[in-house]
């Protein structure tokens, strides 16, 4: 029993050291928004993108560098719903301390937050291409607050009501829970070891232990998906406004800018968790129903999107759509209708 003890004590004391000093070299801190030119790091090509398939930020500045024409060396980065907590690793710690993706690279430097990188792309746009950004001042005010009103912010959870990409992650849930289920307990076991936010971890434990089907009975999930459905939906109210104030096809009327850019990926993240029709359909939101219509028939949606598919978001898609269907109770909390009134 003696020998037992010491030997369990050996091996929590050697974890903990081996932890610390993991712990240590895997900081992670805020970044300044935007290019930061006193940064330098190994590059190959002019502009070099670090993304993931899933993440909303990504979608966005891939589909700007398409519309653009900008080449750039792609650096796919793994988040744990897609396999792996890869945005905690010491080499892409060297990139972004933040642990977040989009990075842009621009001749070795870095460009943070892809509210910035979709600006600072489009004032390097080709001499032959369209900035996307309008000369006019109007127009322009118009398109940075349609920037805005779709952008993440910092604690997004918390302020949804300021713009649809804070309404997102509340509605993410559902195939955050689904993709989970492909995910080993020690990959998520990593974030809650080195993640800065512990809640993150902590709640993909939980979907992986209860699985989708069941979070209808996770108060907390329930209550967040009702809050953040609530907001896009006013979100969704205004863009529908503005497309007939404009008069189209695009936010601005005639020209596409960085605001249809920003608000394609909206559109696209409601697709994945299937949902579109639940906020925009033919009877529903028609405005909003035919503008995502024509950003998906854009080449650059073709290029950002479809050619940077991941396995676990069409198998999280099909999941949420499988579970829907057999619970409706599942399908009231999602879409905030009941079963009688789907598709």
């Amino acid at each position: 029993m003696t020998i037992l003890v010491g030997v369990v004590a050996l091996f929590a004391a050697t974890f903990f050291v081996v932890w610390t000093r993991e712990r240590r070299q895997r900081r992670t801190h805020p970044v300044a928004a935007g290019l930061r030119p006193e940064i330098s790091l190994p590059f190959e090509e002019e502009f070099e993108l670090y993304h993931n398939a899933l993440s909303l930020c990504s979608m966005k500045i891939r589909v700007c560098l398409a519309e653009l024409d900008i080449p750039y060396r792609s650096h796919p980065i793994d988040l744990i719903e897609t396999g792996a907590y890869e945005t905690l690793s010491r080499h892409f710690l060297s990139v972004n301390p933040a642990a977040t993706v989009p990075v842009l690279v621009h001749d070795g430097h870095p460009v943070y937050e892809s509210h910035e990188q979709i600006r600072y792309a489009a004032a390097h746009a080709p001499p032959d291409r369209a900035s996307l950004v309008p000369d006019d001042p109007a127009l322009r005010s118009t398109m940075e607050r349609w920037i805005d009103r779709s952008s993440l912010t910092e604690d997004p959870i918390e302020h949804g009501d300021e713009s649809a990409g804070n309404a997102v992650p509340g509605l993410t849930l559902a195939i955050f829970a689904a993709m989970i289920d492909r995910i080993g307990y020690t990959k998520i076991l990593e974030g809650v070891l080195f993640h800065f936010d512990k809640k993150r971890p902590f709640m993909f434990l939980l979907f992986k232990a209860m699985g989708l089907e069941r979070m209808g009975k996770i108060p907390l999930a329930v209550k967040l998906i009702a809050r953040s459905r609530k907001q896009m939906d006013v979100h969704l109210d205004a863009l529908e406004k503005e497309l007939g104030a404009s008069g189209g096809p695009w936010i601005l009327g005639d020209p596409y800018s960085l605001a249809d850019v920003s608000w394609l990926v909206i559109f696209e993240r409601l697709a994945q968790l299937d949902t579109l029709h639940a906020f925009a359909a033919d009877g529903l939101r028609p405005g909003c129903a035919a503008y995502f219509e024509r950003l998906r028939a854009r080449p650059a949606y073709r290029e950002a999107i479809l050619e940077h598919p991941h396995p676990l978001i069409s198998y999280g898609t099909n999941r949420i759509r499988s579970a829907k269907a057999a619970n409706p109770a599942l399908r009231a909390v999602l879409e905030g209708r009941p079963a009688s009134a789907a598709r």
